[in-house]
């Protein structure tokens, strides 16, 4: 059975690359998103090839034991650089700038990982060690140093990530404030990987033997960082589609109404149809087509006395201006409704020349759906009072 301490980071990771790759085929030569898209798979690189059978095959496939090794080195180099980059352009500032600071990490990184290479080709490491390599050859020579840079480059990285990332969480609100607490307590955690990490080499230097701290502790340490700072890293982009679908959804179902009301007024409506599978989003956007055409189409027996006549009314009542305003627009609809009605063979628009605009261009079609929805039900309620007074 797959260790869950790797499937479950890799999975999440993996899902979260997902995620991101639209908007990187959107905009393929974004550095930033290229940045996440770089985190997010050489983090799951880290997990995939650091897991167990990978390390063992990977040894099996070269021949040489322990050349897992650097090659897992190699990723979690990758994803400490690409994290670093990624808040290089989170931060913004000069293109020049930005580029110059991007050159700089990578070129250090990337010198990071010959030294690593360099190191294990000259180092004597015979006995194929898959989960406690680092202790194991805390003592050896070129091995302990290639051990060293990587942990000083992995608690580096996490570092400057911890940091950066904490300083701008006090600038931010919503989901991408919560999204960055995640990464902030996801790269704490892997400071606490690199600190158990030197306290089990130091203690082997020291001639005890404190290793399960790298082998448990700290495992258990990255196996929850990774996860948060997946989740810290697609949070963001997550909540803002659903606010949008919902917003979108929202809107649709309250202009209900008005669409009901006036959306097969037009002669031959332009909206074409809509498929079965159709975005939400699409499905608002031809809602509100089909109610400006019927409004168009409406347009000639527009009453805007009868609207000056009901906003007065609904501002001596008290009601606020933007509601006071739908609450006019509602009611002159109704009644160019009933008018149109009453003018079957549509002589006022045959003799009409010019559109009719009541106060304010871009009426608020949601507000007008939603007071045609109170002003039918007082127009209702007006004739039960009546009947019960009598």
């Amino acid at each position: 059975m797959p260790d869950p301490t790797v499937l479950f980071p890799t999975v999440l990771g993996g899902v979260a690359a997902l995620l991101r790759l639209p908007g990187l085929l959107r905009n393929p030569r974004d550095p930033l998103l290229r940045a996440v898209m770089a985190m997010l798979l050489s983090g799951v690189g880290v997990f995939f090839f650091t897991s167990v059978p990978v390390v063992a095959e990977v040894n099996e496939l070269t021949g040489v034991p322990n050349s897992a090794a650097p090659f897992d080195y190699f990723w979690a180099m990758a994803c400490a650089a690409s994290g670093i980059v990624l808040i290089i352009n989170w931060r913004g500032g000069s293109p020049e700038r930005i580029r110059r600071a991007t050159r700089w990490c990578i070129a250090a990184y990337g010198a990071l990982c010959t030294a690593i290479a360099v190191l294990f080709a000259l180092a004597e490491a015979p006995v194929e060690r898959l989960r406690d390599l680092d202790t194991y050859y805390a003592n050896t020579p070129y091995m302990r140093e290639m051990i060293v840079l990587y942990l000083v480059g992995h608690t580096a990285a996490s570092t400057v990530m911890t940091s950066l990332c904490w300083r701008w969480l006090r600038h931010v609100g919503g989901e991408l404030r919560a999204g960055l607490a995640l990464v902030v307590t996801g790269y704490a955690l892997a400071i606490c990987f690199g600190l158990l990490k030197f306290t089990a080499l130091g203690a082997r230097w020291a001639g005890a033997d404190w290793d399960v701290l790298s082998t448990e502790v700290a495992r258990a340490c990255t196996s929850v960082a990774a996860p948060l700072i997946a989740i810290g890293m697609v949070l963001p982009i997550v909540v803002r589609r659903f606010r949008g679908r919902w917003r979108d959804w929202t809107h649709y179902r309250r202009l209900e109404p008005l669409s009901r009301l006036v959306g097969g007024l037009a002669p031959a409506p332009a909206a074409v149809s809509v498929p079965l599978l159709a975005s939400v989003g699409v499905r608002r956007l031809q809602r509100e087509s089909l109610i400006h055409d019927g409004l168009l189409t409406l347009n000639p027996y527009f009453d805007l006395g009868l609207r000056a006549r009901a906003l007065a009314e609904a501002v001596a009542r008290g009601a606020t201006a933007d509601h006071a305003e739908a609450g006019a627009d509602a009611a002159m609809v109704l009644a160019a409704v009933e008018t149109m009605r009453a003018d079957p063979e549509r002589r006022v628009i045959a003799s009409s020349r010019t559109l009719q605009e009541p106060a304010g261009k871009d009426r608020d079609l949601i507000r007008i759906s939603q007071a045609l929805v109170h002003t039918s039900k007082r127009a209702v309620a007006g004739p039960a009072a009546e009947g019960a007074a009598r």
